[in-house]
């Protein structure tokens, strides 16, 4: 049954519409390497220097991970945040058009028995990680393993960028669930995961009341319930997993231990533990790899797409789901969790 919803707008410009994402698509093609560069990195200074919202709220977000520091080293960091981050496009774009041999010698993929042996549980496995690093690319390294694999996405305001990214996917051969657009959105997840599939879904943004408390450095903030719920209903394992570029043209990928849910217990308790488990890991790498965490608003102040329409001045290089490009997006409010009693 439909039961669509506009698409949800993050941020307030349009850096995300056609004109932008639609250009980079094909410059990525067409474009010498050695032109794309520097206008990508002039596109990061734009960015970080004539944006300011951009740049306070990656202060904002920043001082969280380093307390001690003075404004202006912040604002350097928030910089090099934005220089990463265009970096991070350009690759993920030329990866597209990578063969399988190449995919798999410029990513280092470690620890691939852990995502091996949740999916052998024949239960599909639920890929989940944060706006950190080159989320992405690993739809690229996904097809050239041969994994089976399903994004589950926010639709995009502009159903010019939607098609773009539905193309994209469709190239990596990762079939999409819009979220937000049908009341059959968690059983067309549950098939794909009885399918075995891999399912992947951004984890560090919540929507509405799908909401479950989380801490990372100090400071409490929500993360999206649902798909620990998915994995609590249907058995499937929770497979944290984060992908950082190694220089340019070069990846890495690393899964985590896989997080199996106790069905027998208290599911808010189980749900807000695997959440928290998840924050745990992601606070551990964006400690590791600062520049690498995208979140272009403040995520600490952060009232969740409900109440996000009331906020102006959110300029950021981002899309309706803060992401750089064909990313996952957030599962809406079609499967809803609220916990807002931490048990801890």
């Amino acid at each position: 049954m439909s039961t669509q919803q506009q698409p949800v707008r993050w941020v307030s410009h349009r850096l995300n519409g056609t004109l932008i994402v639609g250009g980079s698509y094909l410059g990525s093609r067409y474009v010498p390497l050695p032109l794309s560069w520097p206008v990508a990195h002039a596109g990061a200074w734009l960015v970080s220097h004539l944006m300011p919202s951009v740049r306070d709220a990656l202060v904002h977000n920043l001082r969280a991970v380093f307390p001690h520091e003075t404004d202006a080293q912040l604002r350097r960091r928030a910089y090099r945040t934005c220089h990463t981050y265009t970096d991070d496009w350009m690759d993920f774009m030329r990866s597209l058009s990578w063969s399988r041999e190449k995919v798999l010698e410029r990513f280092s993929y470690e620890r691939a028995d852990r995502l091996q042996d949740a999916l052998a549980l024949g239960r599909g496995a639920i890929l989940v990680t944060g706006h950190f690093g080159n989320w992405e690319a690993g739809a690229v390294l996904m097809k050239a393993l041969q994994v089976p694999l399903t994004v589950v996405a926010m639709p995009e305001p502009d159903p010019n960028v939607n098609r773009i990214r539905h193309q994209v996917r469709t190239e990596l051969d990762a079939d999409t669930i819009e979220v937000r657009q049908s009341l059959d959105t968690p059983l067309q997840i549950r098939r794909r995961l009885a399918e075995g599939r891999a399912v992947a879904m951004l984890m560090d943004r919540h929507v509405e009341r799908d909401r479950v408390p989380v801490t990372m450095f100090g400071r409490r903030t929500h993360f999206m319930g649902a798909p620990a719920m998915l994995a609590y209903l249907t058995g499937a394992p929770l497979v944290p997993i984060f992908l950082v570029r190694e220089g340019r043209g070069r990846f890495r990928a690393r899964p985590q231990e896989p997080i199996l849910l106790d069905r027998t217990g208290n599911r808010d308790e189980q749900v807000q533990r695997a959440a928290q488990r998840v924050a745990t890991l992601l606070e551990r790498e964006i400690a590791a790899r600062p520049d690498c965490w995208y979140q272009f608003y403040r995520y600490w102040e952060e009232p969740g797409i409900a109440d996000r329409g009331s906020r102006t001045g959110q300029d950021a290089a981002c899309g309706a789901d803060g992401s750089p490009g064909v990313g996952t997006g957030a599962l809406a409010a079609s499967l809803p969790v609220r916990i807002d009693e931490d048990p801890r």
